[in-house]
């Protein structure tokens, strides 16, 4: 891990692909460990051919190799593989009271785009896992559910994604004017999930996009 942050450090530093001035004194009040973990770390990074040193005094001049490069390359890809997998792990929390009327609004759309019929309200949860409702998603492709214009006042398209909440089968809505930030998932189901689940405010969910 701290070899991992070292070369983290001197990315940010800007030693990709030419050589930074640093301190091993530095490097390690970033790593919060002593100058002889962090020499020993960057003779293993230079044996492995992660990185070029020079010792000038008391600095030290370091490039990151391409090797190096490549191998941070491939660790952020299999973290983004591994994150992005359509999971949300969140908690419950109260919502501002308008979910029942626009779920009442659209429940014969939502019924025959989705195939079931919703329950008069959703089930609002704050995303603790990913960052946002939107880094789940990214990957999942969404139902598209028409807007429509009713009384004067015109509703515009939701996107419903299919999810599966502690083994309930439901869909998160994401309305084309939404209210709640990116990190609140709006959930509608065949029934009043909170109490089908025994849920309250703070109870923590599993989130399952399908």
């Amino acid at each position: 891990m701290k070899k991992i942050r070292l070369l983290i450090s001197l990315v940010k530093k800007g030693a990709s692909g030419k050589p930074v001035r640093t301190t091993i004194r530095e490097l390690a009040e970033t790593l919060e460990t002593s100058p002889q973990t962090v020499l020993r770390i960057l003779a293993e990074l230079e044996e492995g051919g992660f990185i070029e040193r020079k010792v000038m005094g008391k600095r030290t001049l370091i490039e990151v190799l391409p090797e190096g490069l490549n191998f941070l390359q491939a660790l952020c890809d299999e973290i983004s593989e591994a994150i992005s997998g359509g999971i949300i792990v969140g908690e419950v929390v109260s919502g501002l009271g308008e979910g029942a009327y626009y779920v009442r609004q659209y429940s014969k759309l939502f019924e025959d785009y989705l195939g079931f019929k919703p329950y008069p309200g959703t089930l609002n949860v704050k995303v603790l896992f990913p960052k946002t409702v939107f880094d789940a998603l990214c990957n999942a492709r969404p139902i598209i559910i028409p807007g429509f214009v009713r009384e004067g006042r015109t509703f515009g398209d939701v996107k419903a994604y299919p999810v599966k909440i502690n083994g309930i089968e439901g869909a998160i809505v994401v309305p084309a004017r939404s209210i709640h930030p990116p990190k609140i998932a709006e959930i509608i189901a065949p029934l009043k999930l909170r109490d089908a689940l025994g849920l309250k405010d703070g109870d923590r969910v599993r989130v399952e996009v399908l």
